[in-house]
């Protein structure tokens, strides 16, 4: 989708409050008032291989809905019992909004929404160098993290029969008769639209050897995969099959693609999967795709699996080693078997100074204008940085020009491979900042289009919904700070539940819009850091469990997903045992 205002991208989600029959709009921060709203189409859900990868759904609003918020005075509002003291509002007998003494977040109902994640593309051409000799043999990465795609998974008798030269994945044949799998941690991949570079650094002698496009892969002895073998002489045959405990069936007849091919010639593999329909194509990689499919079967199955590479050097093979080297692994399309949504109808609202306990008209008048409207809220600009999400741009000053919604990264890569932290919210927008105290930031060149954990939600509450930020740390608890570690104790707001040390909070009055902070032992090195990892809570999943978003380093960028570890509260995953702080801004 072409860049278009950020006003008409939220013109989208409002489009069906332009009849509500309700006085007083509450006033938006400035920065919402910017062009001429356009038609634009919102991201739409995830259906096949041709869909968007995230959507914010909402059913189609008639006038009966608005007929029910309509909202007769008086308004009624009753304080809850229990810490941290909260206020009820209703209106004939039904809650129209929650308040909470200290904090600026308010929850109302409205139109019912389903929020969900897909299966993002990704390339790994391998820019980098694995694995790290400075680490000690038991923590070496040897093909390290796919970027955006997941975490690799070596198998081979000696996993230094991997290593990663920068644009290069290596894979050393040193025995014959031993396979060698590389695979994408990701399990829940169904559809797919895949392919990969590879070569072979010698014409085989005695036996052949292959590389092969591993998909529905559940294990080494359980998978599909599309084969290229490299005979002695020269040729290049095209071979699918199908792997059952350990037991192989071709799906196709072996087909010739070349003769007489040197050494050192890359070819292509691709795959596509939808549903039962498996279609193969393979060529020199210094040649044009061929329009058509060489092989078009259908085999039911593994409907789900990994994604990922083999070789092997057939029993025989006598000028070991051959090196298979790998110079693209690439993930067009594809999508979970169950994507992880999340429904439900509470709207989380940011008033303009924290609700100090008093219902006064002008809160009231603030409540109506809000009750019905499905102007964009906090969840709505979280799930706007999800993937797929369209690049938005501002049309106002100070970001005018720049890109403020969107599809975002985590951060740039280290030498390794591994995503730095410090992407700011500013830093995404290519933009310097002047901060409250004075304290100006420069904008990172190599951080546009980013946001770590902490500068994902300083975007989403900060510099979309109005609330002050700090430069660095700031204890003033009137200001978001920049890290996760001083959001903790400082954030402005609430807190709602803690740790006791041992056990992570039962949070028994998380509400959407929370923030979750972890003590995920993200691999920084000092000892009293006890927080470092910060999320937005959105609600429960369709499976029952508390679901939040947050910017990640596997994931590479804000993301409700479970790829490289689940984004639940329930459970034994490591946020699951990890959570430390609710906050409620």
């Amino acid at each position: 989708m072409p860049h278009t205002s950020r006003r008409s991208l939220l013109a989208v989600f409002a489009a069906s409050a332009a009849s509500v029959p309700l006085s007083g709009l509450a006033a938006a921060p400035a920065r919402a008032a910017e062009s001429a709203a356009l038609s634009v189409q919102p991201f739409s859900a995830p259906a096949g291989l041709a869909s968007a990868r995230s959507s914010v759904t909402l059913a189609p609003l008639d006038a009966s809905f608005f007929t029910q918020v309509t909202l007769k005075p008086p308004l009624t509002a009753t304080v809850l019992p229990g810490t941290p003291a909260r206020t009820e509002v209703t209106s004939g007998g039904k809650r129209i909004a929650l308040l909470t003494q200290g904090a600026r977040t308010v929850v109302l109902p409205g139109p019912e929404r389903m929020f969900t994640e897909n299966k993002q593309p990704f390339v790994d051409d391998f820019q980098r160098t694995l694995p790290d000799p400075a680490l000690p043999v038991a923590e070496r990465q040897y093909w390290g993290s796919s970027p955006g795609g997941g975490s690799w998974s070596t198998l081979a008798p000696a996993e230094t029969d991997y290593s990663v030269v920068p644009g290069t994945g290596v894979i050393a044949l040193t025995t014959d008769f031993a396979s060698r799998h590389a695979s994408v941690r990701d399990d829940e991949i169904t559809d797919v639209d895949v392919r990969a570079v590879a070569k072979l650094d010698k014409v085989p002698a005695g036996q052949a050897c292959s590389y092969a496009l591993s998909f529905g892969y559940q294990d080494t002895h359980n998978n599909y995969r599309a084969r290229l073998s490299f005979l002695t002489s020269g040729a290049v045959e095209l071979r699918v099959e199908k792997e059952v405990a350990d037991s192989v069936t071709q799906l196709s007849a072996a087909l010739t693609l070349a003769t007489g091919v040197p050494a050192g010639t890359n070819w292509t593999i691709r795959v596509r999967r939808e549903g039962a329909r498996i279609q193969v194509k393979a060529w020199r990689s210094d040649l044009a795709e061929p329009s058509s499919w060489a092989v078009d079967v259908s085999d039911s199955t593994f409907t789900k699996g990994r994604v990922g590479l083999r070789a092997l050097a057939n029993d025989g093979c006598t000028n070991l080693p051959v090196k298979v080297i790998v110079s693209r692994f690439q993930v067009d399309a594809a999508t979970w078997e169950a994507p992880p949504s999340v429904t439900h109808s509470d709207w989380v609202r940011v008033l303009s100074q924290p609700f100090d306990g008093t219902w006064t008209p002008e809160l009231e008048q603030t409540v109506r204008g809000w009750a019905g409207s499905t102007a964009p809220d906090v969840l709505a600009h979280a799930a706007m940085f999800l993937a797929g999400a369209p690049a938005v741009t501002s049309g106002a000053v100070p970001a005018k020009d720049k890109q403020v919604l969107g599809e975002a990264g985590y951060g740039y890569l280290d030498p390794q491979g591994y995503r730095y932290e410090g992407a700011d919210f500013h830093e995404y927008m290519n933009l310097g900042w002047t901060f409250p105290d004075g304290t100006y930031t420069g904008p990172s060149s190599k951080q546009v289009g980013n946001l770590d954990c902490s500068g994902y939600t300083r975007m989403v509450y900060g510099y979309h919904l109005g609330v002050p930020m700090a430069a660095g740390e700031d204890t003033s608890k009137s200001r978001i700070p920049r890290k996760s570690r001083n959001m903790v104790d400082y954030a402005p707001g609430v807190r709602i539940d803690q740790t006791d040390g041992t056990n992570p909070p039962s949070a028994a009055l998380l509400q959407p819009g929370d923030l979750v902070l972890f003590n995920a032992d993200s691999g920084d090195d000092n000892p009293t850091v006890t927080v470092d990892h910060v999320g937005i809570y959105l609600g429960r999943d369709a499976g029952g469990k508390r679901r939040f978003l947050s910017s990640r380093k596997t994931g590479n960028g804000p993301t409700m997903s479970d790829l490289g570890g689940a984004s639940l509260l329930d459970g034994t995953g490591t946020y699951a045992k990890k959570l430390h702080t609710v906050h409620r801004i």
